[in-house]
């Protein structure tokens, strides 16, 4: 079922393109790719930080867009019992004409995606339907968040009334954001050991 359900949010995140899941990566491209996201070889618990806070010049640029500022936090952690690594993220991002900040959050695990000529991403999902997206390495320094749908909660409101879904214009649909150091996403972080451990990298 859990399978399906993946399947389901890859279908859903990529339209039209064909991905696989993780089982059908080469483990040497996907090793290749995680490197490249952090930095180096993977530790017990690795992280990777992207933020861009678009200026008005990008913004005039792109008057459709809806997204003023956007975070990308990767994390990857070794479960050595199970022998895999398992992936998630966590987004948090402004709106432009909206006040507040929010977040998604939720699993990943590579895919391949055919149409691009089998480039390696990360594809991540949010549970219960919730959407996702997709990230891709444009170069050792930043990421390229690919998103159809995606849903968000307004920060610090836990309640459902607080969610809402992120849906792809024609100026949200690819985001670049910037290798940063780790403390500048550490705002996505809610839990205190996560968040000392991520302070201490």
């Amino acid at each position: 079922m859990k399978f399906v359900w993946f399947v389901a949010v890859v279908a859903s995140l990529v339209g039209a393109n064909v991905c696989h899941a993780q089982e059908a990566v080469d483990k040497a491209k996907a090793a290749t790719f995680d490197i490249k996201m952090f930095s180096g070889p993977l530790s017990h618990k690795s992280y990777a930080c992207f933020v861009r806070r678009y200026d008005a010049s990008h913004l005039a640029q792109h008057p459709k867009q809806k997204v003023s500022a956007m975070k990308l936090l990767v994390t990857a952690e070794e479960a050595p019992e199970d022998k895999i690594v398992n992936y998630s993220f966590r987004l948090g991002f402004k709106y432009r004409h909206r006040a507040g900040n929010f977040d998604s959050s939720g699993s990943c695990s590579h895919i391949v995606a055919e149409s691009s000529g089998g480039e390696v991403r990360l594809g991540c999902g949010v549970d219960c339907e919730g959407g996702g997206i997709e990230v891709a390495m444009k170069d050792a320094r930043s990421a390229l968040i690919r998103l159809e749908r995606i849903r968000i909660w307004e920060r610090n409101k836990a309640d459902e009334d607080a969610s809402d879904d992120l849906v792809a214009g024609s100026d949200d649909k690819i985001f670049r954001v910037d290798r940063a150091d780790l403390h500048e996403c550490s705002d996505l972080v809610t839990d205190r050991k996560e968040l000392a451990a991520l302070r201490h990298k």
